[in-house]
């Protein structure tokens, strides 16, 4: 079999590079279509901000002259200006079931990453942290949920055929919305009975503060995380934008003392629940259906993207309850908005004191994304 791989510079080639899903997935019934229109914007310098901090390339392969697979490799400036461990990263990574494809994708974004020099070639991230992380190892007999990615069940084996190894897996929680258990309650009415704490709904109309606020306590909360790097401001401004139509005040919200925001929580729509038959094209009729089912016939999902608290928070006994109440709240607010349940995604794996908090909830890990690393020789 002969292979050939083509190199594309972020934001050309892309009808290439995006053609490869609907080969792969073609008759996988648990894979629902992105968006066409934002994957553009992810790779195109100029729409995506990560490209202000970041350089990259994509790579397509072709087997006996047919369309076999993809990836990228990027460099994100910010990720070495915080870690400092010279960690390249790669991302997009499908392909069909052929270890010779995958290696020689793999080997290619290593060697550009490589020549750049980095000394480790780490993902997928599709692009960085902040967006869609890990290769899915299990949980393949359900649709990901929002900015999560969907592989094929071979995909995991292959980077590992080609001498990565497991860095780190990421879990994704499912959990019904329903009356939540009897601590989280007793947590959340103490936490009512604060006279100086709040939750206030995030304000729609201020979008851009809000999203600056909630900025502030990620970037303090997640500091201590692995691979944690912290958004720019020009990333909250495209968020900001992107958000406009799937935030919904209800599920998005501040934990205030005495008027300061010390916590958050931004749950969202799951938006695969609205666009399962779109083919991920919203023209010409997409964006009707969208709408409707985003504001009129509304999803019956979520996902849970952030929830955290400021570190000066952690271990103040008054407040000690806070961060389950939190929970509690979103519970309620779901039950009373007919949703079914919710994805909370993702958590590191060895997060112990998180994922007992998600556990005490009654989640239950029902996906893992596994990160892969190699060094570049």
């Amino acid at each position: 079999m002969s292979i050939e791989i083509h190199e594309h510079a972020p934001g050309t080639g892309l009808r290439e590079f995006l053609r490869v899903p609907k080969r792969l997935f073609r008759d996988d019934p648990n894979y629902i279509p992105p968006l066409r229109m934002e994957l553009e914007e992810r790779l195109t310098p100029g729409k995506n901000p990560f490209w202000e901090h970041a350089e990259g390339v994509l790579f397509t392969a072709y087997a006996d002259g047919q369309l076999a697979g993809r990836i990228s490799a990027q460099i994100d400036h910010e990720h070495l200006r915080v870690h400092q461990d010279g960690a390249g990263f790669f991302g997009f990574f499908d392909t069909i079931e052929d270890e010779a494809v995958a290696r020689a994708l793999l080997d290619r974004a290593s060697a550009w990453l490589g020549e750049r020099g980095m000394k480790l070639a780490r993902g997928p991230f599709s692009l960085s942290i902040n967006e869609e992380s890990g290769c899915l190892v299990d949980g393949f007999d359900t649709p990901a949920a929002l900015m999560m990615g969907h592989h094929r069940p071979y995909q995991g084996r292959l980077a590992e055929a080609a001498g990565f190894e497991k860095a780190k897996d990421l879990l994704c929680w499912k959990y019904r919305v329903e009356e939540p258990p009897p601590r989280a309650a007793r947590a959340w009415e103490q936490v009512q009975a604060l006279p100086e704490v709040r939750f206030r709904s995030v304000d729609p109309s201020r979008m851009r503060r809000e999203l600056d606020t909630i900025l502030e306590i990620f970037n303090d909360a997640w500091a201590d995380n692995w691979g944690f790097v912290p958004a720019t401001p020009a990333e909250v401004d495209k968020m900001a934008k992107d958000m406009r139509l799937l935030i919904d005040p209800r599920f998005a919200f501040f934990v205030e003392v005495e008027g300061e925001p010390v916590g958050m929580a931004v749950s969202l729509p799951n938006l695969p629940e609205a666009i399962y038959d779109l083919d991920g094209e919203l023209l010409p009729f997409g964006w009707a259906k969208l709408l409707y089912r985003l504001k009129v016939k509304k999803l019956k999902s979520a996902r849970l993207m952030l929830l955290g608290l400021k570190r000066k928070m952690r271990g103040v006994k008054r407040y000690g309850a806070l961060s389950t109440a939190m929970y509690a709240e979103l519970a309620y607010r779901g039950m009373r908005h007919g949703f079914e349940w919710a994805e909370l995604s993702w958590t590191l794996e060895d997060n112990r004191l998180i994922n007992l908090g998600i556990k005490a909830m009654r989640g239950q890990v029902y996906k893992t994304y596994r990160i892969y690393e190699r060094a570049i020789r």
